[in-house]
């Protein structure tokens, strides 16, 4: 067995009603705040205003679809007001993305361009985060329990990243309870993303026996939860399902690497504006079927698991999972990337760019120009 490192959050409380614990947890780690939401902090007020009241001093941010680099700097900028000493994120991927980024400038000074990935300076991030403290109100990212922060930058149409073991939030408070407002299109994105974030650990090359765990517990999730979630928004037993898959996703994620669904998702955010969660969503069963036709027994076996877990037939192949996969998209009315944008003349400068991201390092194999390709065109 080779051997694995683990980043881990100290803490994670999961469950209905955990959100009540968010003012102790927070005020145990500081009482200068910055509160950062998604684009209506109303909706959170009563996580909010009992938060802002036990704080000596606060600031609010807010990001109003995916954060940029510009929301950065706007949320670092807030924190600076008040010498904040601890962040809380309250709110979906981006929010948690948002204040992930802002902690680690609090920490460390500077510019997000200082840091960033492949268009920026990518300077090395050498001081501590400010405690943050992260609370989901969606199922699908699984940022509450991972090491990176994903910006878009608008003037290269890419989104890249922030990465540190520091950028770890301290504290993350899973309560489906919070996901029960979310309407069906955000549910479907948000779950085949978490779904997806257990699927790609599994089968990526750098999986480990922890991370297995992990994956095989939120792909039972997502099979219980998944569809039931989308139909029935307020069925709180699916919506913990998926919270479960969604945590699970993250863990194994920030532990042993993705693959090429998220190797495009980047750049594909960055060219057409989609959501991230619908374009995994469109990729999947294609990267799928494309490593299958590549994989090495013990590549196909793993696939095999999967399917018996989705699927819930011990006897499933690895090919009745990707039909599960595309039965559930077309239950759950997940569109193909020609209708989020990409043209087939876009396809040659996608499959050179998501060739190039880090993702891809964790594909159980290695993807040809041409192999890249023929995925998008499939998921158009």
């Amino acid at each position: 067995m080779a051997g694995f490192d683990l980043a881990l959050p100290s803490r994670v409380a999961f469950g209905p009603g955990r959100a009540a614990e968010l003012v102790p947890i927070a005020t145990a780690l500081g009482d200068r705040v910055l509160v950062v939401t998604g684009a209506h902090p109303e909706r959170v007020g009563h996580l909010v205003q009992p938060l802002r009241a036990a704080a000596s001093a606060s600031a609010a941010a807010t990001v109003r679809g995916e954060p940029t680099i510009e929301d950065a700097r706007a949320a670092a900028t807030a924190g600076r007001s008040v010498d904040a000493d601890v962040v809380i994120a309250i709110g979906g991927g981006s929010a948690i993305d948002l204040a992930k980024a802002a902690a680690m400038l609090l920490g460390n000074g500077g510019d997000p361009m200082d840091y960033i990935e492949v268009v920026g300076a990518g300077r090395p991030i050498t001081e501590p985060s400010v405690p943050l403290v992260a609370v989901p109100t969606t199922a699908g990212t699984g940022a509450e329990v991972t090491a990176n922060a994903v910006l878009a930058v608008p003037e290269h149409r890419v989104k890249a990243s922030l990465r540190h073991p520091s950028m770890v939030p301290r504290h993350a408070i899973v309560d489906p309870e919070l996901t029960l407002g979310c309407p069906p299109p955000v549910t479907a994105a948000a779950g085949m993303d978490a779904l997806t974030q257990c699927l790609e650990p599994y089968v990526s090359n750098r999986a480990n026996p922890v991370t297995d765990g992990w994956a095989r517990t939120g792909l039972l999730a997502a099979a219980r939860g998944l569809r039931v979630a989308h139909a029935d928004g307020s069925d709180l037993p699916a919506r913990t399902d998926m919270a479960l898959c969604s945590l699970m996703g993250g863990l194994s994620l920030a532990n042993a690497k993705l693959g090429a669904v998220h190797g495009f998702s980047g750049v594909l955010g960055g060219m057409t504006g989609a959501a991230h969660g619908t374009v995994c969503a469109a990729l999947l069963a294609p990267v799928c079927r494309a490593n299958l036709a590549r994989a090495d027994a013990a590549q196909r076996a793993r696939y095999t698991d999967i399917a018996t877990w989705l699927t819930g037939d011990r006897d499933a192949a690895a090919e009745d999972g990707l039909a599960w996969i595309e039965r559930t998209c077309a239950m759950l009315g997940v569109p193909g990337l020609g209708e989020l944008g990409l043209r087939d003349a876009d396809v040659p400068a996608a499959a050179e760019g998501a060739a190039r991201a880090s993702s891809m390092k964790g594909n159980p194999v290695e993807l040809t120009a041409d192999e890249l390709a023929a995925i998008l065109r499939a998921a158009l």
